[in-house]
């Protein structure tokens, strides 16, 4: 593992100059401190970012109403699109590429990596923006069913573009496991894009949407550089074949996430144009709340895997009896965090779709429960579909994404056809329990992975208390739901917050928290 500094500035320079380290110490025994650290840190930022996402999804929900929430949606899906296919998907490549460096302190291999790495993502930052304006028409034409969109979309081209940059520069900090810089960044970049966003759209309304994106984008590049500019990297001596070998190794390797992404987004895409076309544009933007809410809470764990699981894992990859630990311990970790959480939002669907929206999208509270169960197998699927990542197996890892993308599609036209707006949430559920199924028997080849016992009873506990909490709420009345849920909810915090305890070492926790655990006789009062 990597022993890199997190104080505020880290210099890199070739390693005959730097002092021999010491080997890493091994990682025998559990990392359940180092995933709880993480997550909390990763999480923190998450909470600022989603109480700011409150308030911006609030407002721009009010300002444009379930008609221009579509249309946000739509502008911000074609938006990840062209920046998934420009970015060739090299900065997951370069996150893997520099945490593996970094795991065997190779110093001047880092620097040499992130020199090349910054280059690519201006070159193909470039490159995305000049596509999107040369095929603006078209995709206003595909998209809206119309070219009058069309200049709108041309002026997207500078959000690719700033943030193909941004995630070239992300890419640095995460690959060192700089998780302190990452999680500032990330509540910098919102509440900037929040005091952007606002006033545009209150002003402009609908066509404040596309420069709202923009101005958001830009603020992230400025704070990735505010951050990347902390490690300092010394300019590394490199031959032009020694800077076409590495940027042929990022960009082979990219181009595996670039097609997996593509095929998520095209996915994504997909979904909300087929709500379009089938129901409308109202359909579209509830469809969008509750998707953006399913996965609010959800989403901090898999930022966590994102930010600090994957350099981890990737720094351990070919040591398949570690692989398989760190990803057992990270999905326990997982589920005992998302598991009350989801049961809380199913039961309390119609006051959070109230508290960040308005009444008008009342339609989404059906939608969000079903989302909420898709969410949750991405907790369970995600750490092990890091293990075919951490091991660079491209050809397993297109195979599951491409069949997954054709079944998601697949699914979602057939359950929209026969459900209506419903559909697109029986879909996204549907989808992932195909993704588990693809994904399991590929990293029991790679690695020999099986799930330990300890998560199989847990796993067991929670699909049982969602399935009955999720059940309640078409069979019985609702006052009945509701405290069945609530009910759950309570048992399920209580039954992980006591699990955490005994997993992490008391001195890992903050000791506000040993306090407040203690009064709740959650845990020793020492």
């Amino acid at each position: 593992m990597s022993s890199v500094s997190y104080e505020n500035e880290v210099s890199i320079a070739p390693a005959e100059s730097l002092p021999q380290r010491a080997e890493p110490a091994p990682i025998e025994k559990g990392t359940y401190g180092q995933i709880v650290k993480s997550s909390a840190l990763v999480g923190g930022s998450s909470v600022l970012n989603i109480a700011i996402g409150i308030v911006r999804t609030k407002v721009m929900a009010v300002l444009l109403g379930p008609a221009g929430f579509g249309l946000f949606g739509l502008y911000g899906s074609i938006t990840t699109l062209t920046q998934t296919l420009a970015g060739m998907g090299i900065n997951s490549s370069g996150v893997r590429q520099i945490a593996e460096a970094a795991g065997s302190d190779n110093s001047e291999r880092i620097a040499q990596i992130a020199v090349v790495l910054r280059r690519i993502s201006i070159l193909l930052g470039l490159l995305g923006a000049v596509l999107l304006v040369i095929f603006s028409r078209q995709v206003s034409l595909v998209t809206f069913g119309t070219t009058q969109r069309t200049a709108s979309v041309c002026l997207l081209s500078l959000a690719v573009l700033f943030q193909l940059v941004s995630a070239g520069q992300g890419a640095l900090i995460q690959g060192m496991r700089r998780i302190a810089d990452l999680a500032k960044m990330n509540v910098i970049s919102a509440f900037s894009g929040l005091i952007i966003s606002i006033p545009v759209v209150y002003f402009f309304r609908e066509k404040g949407i596309v420069p709202s994106l923009v101005g958001v984008a830009a603020t992230m590049i400025l704070t990735s550089w505010w951050f990347s500019r902390k490690i300092r990297i010394q300019n590394p001596p490199m031959s032009v074949s020694q800077v076409g070998h590495e940027a042929a190794v990022l960009l082979k390797l990219g181009t595996a996430f670039m097609v997996s992404g593509l095929m998520a987004t095209g996915v994504a895409y997909v979904v909300r144009v087929i709500l379009l076309q089938k129901v409308g544009f109202a359909a579209t933007g509830i469809y969008q709340s509750a998707w953006v809410l399913g996965g609010l809470y959800v989403g901090f764990i898999l930022q966590a895997m994102g930010a600090d699981f994957y350099p981890r894992l990737s720094a351990v990859a070919r040591d398949n009896k570690q692989c398989n630990r760190l990803v057992n311990e990270q999905a326990l970790v997982g589920l005992l965090l998302a598991g009350p959480g989801v049961i809380a939002t199913l039961t309390f669907a119609p006051l959070v779709i109230a508290l960040f929206y308005s009444a008008k999208f009342g339609a989404a509270v059906s939608v969000l429960r079903w989302v909420c169960l898709g969410a949750t197998l991405q907790v369970v699927t995600w750490p092990m579909g890091f293990i075919i990542l951490a091991k660079a197996r491209q050809d397993f890892f297109l195979l599951s994404e491409l069949v997954w993308a054709f079944i998601a599609v697949g699914l979602a036209w057939s359950c929209v056809a026969s459900f209506g707006l419903n559909g697109a949430g029986i879909a996204f559920f549907l989808s992932y329990i195909v993704h588990a199924a693809l994904v399991y028997p590929i990293v029991r080849h790679l690695s020999g992975f099986r799930w330990s016992s300890t998560n199989k009873r847990v796993g067991l506990l929670f699909f049982s208390l969602i399935t009955a909490v999720f059940g309640s709420f078409w069979l019985l009345p609702l006052s009945f739901a509701v405290s069945i849920g609530t009910s759950a909810a309570i048992m399920g915090a209580v039954f992980s917050v006591r699990s955490i305890v005994k997993l992490v070492p008391l001195e890992d926790i903050p000791r506000p928290v040993r306090r407040v655990l203690a009064m709740l006789h959650l845990a020793p009062s020492s």
